[in-house]
């Protein structure tokens, strides 16, 4: 019987076997790298060993490490969570060879499905369906195709490619990602199905024999070929899921598969299925299954490595609906950029339980308040889950919760999830892995930038009320407010990649709003000095306003706006969305100007290799170099015609965000 568990893996995942641990009465052990030693896994764990180092190659994909943690803190088990070392079948044996109970399937069988194209080998013959596939980017026929890697999954090293002149490119930047990704840079190519459904069948197995399917999942939308949203029961036909289910439970007994595992498969528009690959550990979406089956996937994955039987010999029949969101630190309208920094705030409404069973929402959550995200890992914070007797229920409850929530400091994909969520396509089921392609309108902000100046006034406001309330003489009286009219008070902010917003006010003797304005690239003129209230702007009344909570009456309609200020970053939470403004000082210090034509880090990174040179003429789009973050890579595109002034960043150098990249000049005369 497992007594101390070691989870080698850290984030939400840690946190979520921990507490299945804790309500077994199993100790429980984290270990964690110098970047991750105040994160809130660390302090979930009973103790915790430092794996000395940041990136993953220093400290979570280190088997030597690893063990060795295992057995200065006395666990007799290992829980290898997803990523990292989760499918190595090296990783297995060591752990077993050391005396220690694996909770996984064995290496053998880890070993087998991790080579995708000996897996599609074994399981062909085992009657699962299969698409086209090559090892060989000379062999390949027609396109399109998809470029993967052979080992790991969650979208790494994948790359569509539609005609013949980019799969060179595509071969080499997919077998970089994937071995700075797993360790292993193999990749192959399989035929990309246009407007597939991503669907993968949960199954598990135990050492008595039984392989059981335990339901279908949907992870149709994606982006940069991972999911963003799951939901189980997948909206099916009866026969395409029992097709699916036979075909997983048929590959989980052509390795003698024992413990949870899933088969991923794609469903072609014409209701063919097609085998992708099998996961030989517990997924990210595992929630949604566990919310319609009322299991506990970690506690069977517990019973089962103690040679327990499993207690389902059955596909159990779905109980409502349940909608998985990734909440992801990134920048959906900047090619999913994936964001770092402070996360001063982080709270969701309405959530009826953390890392189990709940009716209503469940949050698997990596941060808390004040977490920090770092470059080195991905970029998910938390899983959002709903449950609700039905779909529409679920997806309506998943979208309001997520519409709510406090989330400052970092930028999040939480705009798109809940336009993704309310979408009329969504609602009619109407998906497949390209959804995101064809609806830009899902990267709309959900705050019209329209609506930025009344955010903009009301974080001027609750600042006013903020310095008012800490006046230390006459703080009654109205901010700014004269005898006789004067100057209206102004605030400028920043919002976005830097568009300034500036807010004009003026209150009367009562701390009503006399008269307001703004200006902007996309907003409005200023109001002039005398002039009455903008009439291109909405009417306002000041109803109160505190240095947290401003209320306004928006043309006759009243809304409260939540106000949270951290330094000069002011986040601001109103019914209609979110808006980070950054309050400019009044008298701002002169700054280095930089180089016209100059690119910045958007984020900290290594830059992997650099594609042009000094002097070089080069072209709107064309690639100048690429920066590797948060494991994958983004490419630094030219921004318009010009010349390669500079590059100051040689290949492998590491860069902080806003360092210069490159400099592009569209002036310089090449001759």
């Amino acid at each position: 019987m497992i007594t101390k568990l070691l989870v080698a893996n850290r984030g939400e995942i840690a946190r979520r076997v921990f507490a299945t641990c804790r309500a077994l009465g199993v100790a429980t052990v984290a270990v964690h790298s110098d970047a991750d030693a105040d994160a809130p896994f660390v302090a979930d764990a009973d103790q915790a060993v430092r794996l000395p180092g940041n990136t993953p190659a220093e400290t979570y994909l280190r088997i030597d490490a690893t063990l060795d943690a295992a057995r200065r803190s006395g666990a007799d088990a290992v829980h290898p969570g997803y990523g990292f070392l989760a499918e190595n079948a090296e990783f297995a044996a060591a752990v077993t060879d050391a005396g220690l109970t694996w909770v996984g399937p064995c290496a053998k069988a880890i070993a087998a499905m991790g080579d995708k194209m000996a897996a599609k080998a074994l399981l062909a013959d085992a009657g699962v369906p299969m698409l086209p596939t090559w090892t060989d980017p000379a062999e390949v026929t027609a396109f399109p195709v998809l470029v993967k890697a052979a080992a790991g999954g969650g979208g790494r090293g994948m790359r569509i490619v539609r005609d013949a002149a980019g799969l060179a490119e595509a071969v080499a930047g997919a077998r970089r990602e994937a071995a700075a990704a797993f360790g292993d840079g193999t990749v192959f190519i399989e035929r990309y199905v246009e407007r597939g459904r991503h669907v993968e069948v949960q199954i598990f197995g135990d050492t008595h024999g039984a392989v059981v399917a335990l339901g279908v999942r949907d992870c149709s939308i994606q982006r940069r070929h991972q999911k963003i949203v799951e939901e189980a029961p997948g909206v099916l036909p009866d026969d395409v899921r029992a097709e699916l289910h036979e075909a997983a439970v048929a590959a989980g007994r052509a390795v003698d598969y024992v413990g949870a595992g899933t088969v991923e498969f794609l469903l072609a528009p014409d209701g063919q299925v097609h085998f992708l690959e099998m996961n030989t550990r517990l997924q990210v979406e595992h929630p949604v299954t566990e919310l319609t089956t009322g299991l506990d996937l970690v506690r069977l994955q517990l019973l089962v490595a103690e040679g327990e039987p499993l207690p389902v010999t059955a596909t159990p029949p779905a109980d409502g609906h349940a909608i998985e969101v990734r909440l992801c630190a990134e920048e959906p309208a900047q090619g999913f950029r994936p964001a770092t920094g402070t996360l001063h705030r982080f709270a969701i409404p309405g959530v009826a339980a953390e890392f189990g069973p709940a009716r209503g929402l469940r949050l698997d959550s990596g941060v808390v308040d004040g977490s920090t995200v770092s470059v080195h890992y991905d970029s998910m914070l938390a899983k959002l889950v709903a449950w609700a007797p039905t779909r529409a229920e679920a997806a309506r409850a998943l979208a309001g919760a997520l519409a709510r929530a406090e989330l400052h400091g970092v930028a999040t994909n939480r705009d798109l999830l809940v336009r993704v969520l309310r979408s009329p396509e969504f609602a009619a089921v109407d998906v497949d892995t390209g959804f995101l392609d064809r609806h830009p309108e899902v990267f709309e902000p959900l705050l019209p930038a329209e609506q930025l100046p009344v955010a903009a006034l009301a974080a001027a406001l609750a600042g006013a009320a903020a310095r008012r309330a800490a006046a230390p003489v006459l703080a009654g009286l109205p901010s700014g407010w004269r005898n006789v009219p004067s100057l209206p008070q102004v605030t400028s902010f920043t919002v976005g990649d830097g568009e300034e917003i500036e807010v004009r006010y003026r209150l009367d003797r009562t701390g009503g709003l006399a008269e307001w304005g703004s200006k902007g690239p996309l907003l409005t003129d200023p109001v002039e000095e005398g002039s009455p209230v903008n009439t291109e702007l909405p009417q306002v009344e000041l109803v109160t306003a505190a240095p947290d909570r401003v209320v306004l009456d928006v043309d006759g309609v009243r809304r409260a706006f939540r106000v949270h200020r951290v330094g000069s970053s002011v986040f601001v939470d109103g019914p209609d969305g979110a808006a980070s403004l950054t309050e400019l000082p009044r008298l701002p210090l002169p700054t280095a100007e930089l180089a016209a034509g100059s690119l910045l880090a958007p984020l900290p990174g290594a830059v992997t290799r650099v594609h042009v040179e000094v002097g070089q003429r080069v072209a709107a789009g064309d690639l100048l170099l690429t920066l590797e973050a948060m494991k994958l890579e983004h490419p630094v595109l030219a921004p318009a015609d010009g010349v390669v002034t500079e590059l100051p960043v040689p290949a492998g150098g590491q860069v902080e965000t806003g360092a210069v990249l490159a400099v592009v000049d569209p002036e310089e005369d090449p001759q």
